[in-house]
């Protein structure tokens, strides 16, 4: 009996702990799922040495609510925009000829992806709509509940309806964040 409960806490603590994480992805795989179950993408565009990038990753991928959220109703890629990888998006392959293995925690040279989707300054959360065109890139560090207005806007479509700087305004000071601070 005793171990019964043991493994049944273990596998609890197990769920636990997994569901208190992003299911990060590739592009490519966030792009294929998108056939089979339309949804929006949440790409993070990061890199090795970025110090906000890596405040993103400690805090606000961690909190509980954003974490649920955006495994409920995005893909979310990670996307180092520095990196070495082969990406093929759109049916196009995507590399990083001019790559240095000796910097690879260091600045790099931009990924041609990078470049592409006109990724400026780090980090960069781009979202993309559920035939995977770019909706609109978010530069900058952001709290959870300042990130919670983002994933709200683009996830309901309420982006649509804002043509002027002042409707985005209007909707950024009648937001109301919902998500708890708990990192």
């Amino acid at each position: 009996m005793k171990n019964i409960f043991l493994a049944l806490t273990l596998l609890f603590a197990v769920n636990t702990i997994a569901q208190e994480e992003i299911n990060w992805m590739t592009l490519e795989e966030a792009v294929a799922l998108q056939e089979k179950e339309p949804r929006k993408i949440m790409m993070d565009a990061y890199t090795s040495w970025c110090g906000p990038c890596k405040l993103l990753d400690a805090r606000t991928f961690k909190n509980k609510d954003l974490v649920a959220y955006v495994n409920t109703h995005f893909y979310a890629v990670k996307f180092n925009a520095e990196g070495n990888e082969e990406v093929n998006f759109k049916g196009k392959v995507y590399k990083n000829p001019s790559y240095d293995p000796a910097k690879a925690q260091k600045r790099n040279s931009s990924h041609e992806l990078s470049r592409g989707l006109g990724i400026r300054a780090y980090p960069t959360l781009l979202f993309f709509d559920e035939d995977a065109k770019l909706i609109a890139p978010i530069t900058g560090y952001k709290k959870p509940q300042d990130l919670e207005m983002y994933l709200k806007m683009f996830q309901t479509n309420k982006h649509l309806d804002m043509k002027t700087q002042a409707q985005f305004d209007e909707y950024y000071k009648a937001f109301i964040a919902e998500f708890k601070d708990n990192v």
